[in-house]
């Protein structure tokens, strides 16, 4: 039986912010898929989601993972909850499709990677860049070896997203909870430069917080302490060996690319008041690719690629059609969360490896606590191999 024959994977949504604005609707999209129910603790809340989106709803967990017509979850509650209810509904053999970070600590992470893995079950994280067409046309290049060796990667993320400082505390502001800059584009920036160049070897880092305290949500005007870092400006050393096309060597360079890693200057920040959005350079032995987007509306809508051999200047590279959506809406993240809600819908009806997963998300996540590591000793923190 292919995909196409197999029906649709039954999914339940547990949280209802991102997973209602994009994951309800990207499984209604993805075609692999069905969203069969809501979950949420609060029941006036279930109550208005559900009844718009035609639903059943559910305060109780347990409940949730009893009903035998529920194949797999979408957890995308705020960080700290998450691995309790993963944990609970791998227990309860649930496909599961976690939003990042997957935990507040890659031990976290690790756990459910074992769990998943004695019961059979498949995980994926929501690490949506993988899935947009300019990220892939960007791999694709880059597995070419258009620019030879790697020389220097250069990321800078600069998000306006918490610049005001009448926006009210929530988790986000609290570093116990998941919540800060690290788990927001930190995970993401880890995962893309994992996946686009190899795996960190090496960080150092410097975490602050411009925005220390924020007013309580009860309108009362007190104000609450922040200590979840908005700004992180970081420094990797990415292992380019296990990458296709890199660490050959070339006619200009010492022939030794894999023997040295590659150094990635990355800066992020959720305060940056008209920031510039999400700017990836990487310059190499043999030319320069440049993947950026201005857009501080969007997290996906806005991006393009641009390319120079040597001697070259930069120019546009055509959009590649093979890769384009089908269809896309007004919120960009929903066409590339579809896209990956199919892979994991194949990965679940075949038995094939979910990419990505949970070890993915753990190598992500390791690499945003050992950030706070960094930033805490002033002490260059350094990763295993594999």
């Amino acid at each position: 039986m292919t995909l196409l024959e197999a029906a649709p994977l039954r999914v339940a949504v547990a949280g209802l912010g991102f997973g209602e604005k994009v994951h309800l609707q990207a499984l209604r999209a993805s075609g692999s898929t069905e969203p069969v129910a809501l979950w949420h603790p609060r029941r006036e809340r279930v109550e208005q989601a559900a009844s718009a989106a035609s639903l059943p709803g559910f305060t109780n967990f347990e409940a949730l993972l009893a009903d035998p017509g529920i194949e797999a979850l979408v957890i995308a509650t705020p960080p700290a909850p998450r691995f309790a209810l993963a944990k609970a509904a791998l227990h309860a053999g649930k496909h599961l499709l976690l939003e990042k970070p997957v935990g507040v600590s890659a031990e976290q992470v690790e756990e459910l990677q074992r769990l998943a893995i004695s019961r059979g079950l498949q995980v994926a994280v929501n690490f949506e860049y993988r899935a947009v067409p300019v990220f892939q046309q960007l791999a694709a290049l880059l597995a070419a070896g258009v620019i030879g060796d790697p020389w220097l990667v250069k990321l800078d993320w600069l998000m306006s997203s918490r610049a005001d400082a009448s926006r009210p505390w929530n988790w986000y502001a609290q570093r116990s909870e998941g919540g800060g800059v690290l788990g927001a584009l930190g995970t993401h920036a880890f995962d893309m430069l994992h996946w686009l160049i190899g795996p960190t070897r090496e960080l150092q880092g410097t975490l602050s917080t411009a925005i220390d305290a924020r007013p309580l949500p009860d309108g009362s005007g007190r104000l609450a302490a922040v200590d979840a870092e908005d700004i992180a400006l970081l420094q990797l050393g990415l292992d380019a060996g296990l990458a296709t096309g890199f660490g050959k060597g070339s006619a200009a360079g010492s022939g030794a690319g894999s023997q040295r890693l590659v150094p990635a200057q990355v800066s992020l920040a959720a305060v940056a008041r008209q920031g510039r959005g999400c700017w990836l350079e990487l310059y190499g032995s043999e030319g320069t690719l440049v993947l950026g987007s201005d857009n501080q509306s969007d997290y996906v809508h806005g991006f393009h690629l641009w390319r120079a051999g040597r001697g070259e200047a930069l120019q546009p590279v055509p959009v590649d059609p093979a890769l384009a959506f089908a269809r896309t809406w007004a919120d960009g993240r929903i066409a590339p969360v579809a896209r990956l809600h199919r892979w994991w819908a194949e990965s679940v009806r075949t038995g094939q490896p979910m990419v990505p997963g949970l070890s993915e998300g753990f190598r992500s996540q390791l690499c945003c606590d050992l950030a706070i590591a960094a930033a805490d000793t002033g002490l260059r923190q350094d990763l295993p191999v594999g």
